[in-house]
């Protein structure tokens, strides 16, 4: 039987958080190859550093002739993310940092196992396993520690980017203990918030009266009380961050991107890949199965694993959890899956539109739990298939 009273703690970054300005980057160069073309293959790497952004990786182009065109653009691309993210440090600045760029046409012989040729279909990218998870805590069917962490930074996010809060700086990290009983959140243990300042003579003290408006806007009424512990720049001055301060690289906050630890991740980054790769697009596509699982009324908590092997269309197993929340036999909604959604690779891409250049807003605050958007941005995210699942039991 599952505990029903406990303490969990997940931790979010900001987008200005070295890895983050990677995971930006690499999914903004993503974003411009499937801008030119909604087949492109991207596998963008990127590593800053000290006055340094070096990015590479493998990009596969029907016209190779278009991939020499645009390599003179990925320098624009990387300023013009490190200027929207915010910074202008003497060490890290979005028009003197040095760009080097050594992405390069994608190998033919993982093309050859990946492409569909004749009556082959497309095969999956790459082996792997892939989870998704949904829960009914929070409105958005995310865990309550990895939503709210999220929530703060965000809103940190737009008071330093529109004015209000012009002492902020972009590098900063969240984390949240969450009360449960009963299976519940109910309320915050601790918080921890270090944030990156501008203004040099602001102390912990200062830096804490700041932000605690914010954090109480995001937070559901009464979860911080008087025996909430607060931990606010605990080792005090914070004004050198991001890549000046720490070296960042793609694909290295996984937990920070999906579930905050709550689920299993399957071990493959999101960011600068392409939706052919299925430690990405197969990761929605599981997401999007246990929240339509869980939108359905099925249960109160779901798991999907996915599991693929590099150059084979049809996934290799399918398998669902609900955590003994739901009178549905799991083995019935493994058995539904596949009658209501196509998980080859294009049949994903299909179902959840993912040809398109919407990933860049994905690279901070969550790949899941964020809303739908009108152009396609975080389909996954859609409970338009509980009733296709529900008459498929």
């Amino acid at each position: 039987m599952s505990r029903k009273d406990y303490i969990f703690t997940s931790e979010s970054v900001s987008e200005g958080h070295p890895d983050k300005v990677c995971d930006r980057i690499s999914d903004a160069v993503l974003d411009a190859f499937l801008t030119e073309e909604p087949e492109a293959r991207v596998a963008a790497e990127t590593f800053a550093t000290t006055d340094r952004v070096v990015i590479g990786g493998e990009v596969g182009l029907s016209d190779p002739e278009t991939l020499t065109e645009y390599m003179g653009k990925i320098d624009g691309i990387v300023r013009d993310c490190v200027r929207d993210i915010g910074y202008e440090q003497d060490k890290f600045h979005w028009d003197t940092l040095k760009v080097s760029n050594y992405l390069h046409e994608q190998s033919a012989h993982i093309a050859q196992g990946v492409d569909a040729v004749g009556d082959k279909d497309e095969g999956a990218g790459d082996q792997g396993i892939m989870f998704g998870y949904a829960t009914d805590e929070t409105e958005a069917l995310m865990p309550a520690p990895i939503q709210y962490a999220h929530a703060i930074l965000r809103r940190l996010a737009e008071v330093r980017k529109d004015g209000t809060e012009p002492r902020l700086g972009p590098d900063a990290k969240s984390q949240l203990s969450v009360q449960y009983r009963d299976g519940k959140p109910v309320g915050i243990s601790s918080l921890v918030l270090s944030t990156q300042h501008l203004d040099e003579s602001m102390s912990s003290a200062d830096v804490r009266e700041l932000i605690t408006p914010y954090i109480l806007e995001v937070l559901p009424e009464g979860w911080i009380t008087p025996e909430t512990v607060w931990h606010v720049n605990p080792t005090g001055k914070f004004v050198i961050g991001g890549p000046d301060g720490d070296a960042g690289l793609t694909g290295r906050k996984i937990i920070v991107d999906t579930y905050g630890g709550a689920a299993p991740h399957g071990g493959g980054a999101f960011s600068g890949k392409d939706p052919t790769k299925v430690d990405r697009s197969a990761a929605y596509a599981a997401r999007y199965l246990a929240k339509n699982v869980v939108a359905a009324g099925l249960a109160k908590r779901c798991t999907i694993q996915l599991s693929y092997a590099i150059g084979v269309s049809a996934p290799l197993s399918i398998y669902a959890d609900l955590h003994g929340t739901g009178d549905t036999d799991p083995a019935l909604i493994e058995a539904a899956i596949p009658k209501v959604m196509d998980l080859t690779p294009r049949g994903i891409r299909t179902h959840l539109d993912l040809n398109k250049p919407i990933y860049a807003r994905t690279a901070a605050y969550g790949h899941f739990g964020r809303a739908p958007e009108a152009d396609g941005g975080f389909s996954w995210e859609r409970t338009d298939l509980a009733q296709a699942l529900i008459n498929a039991i």
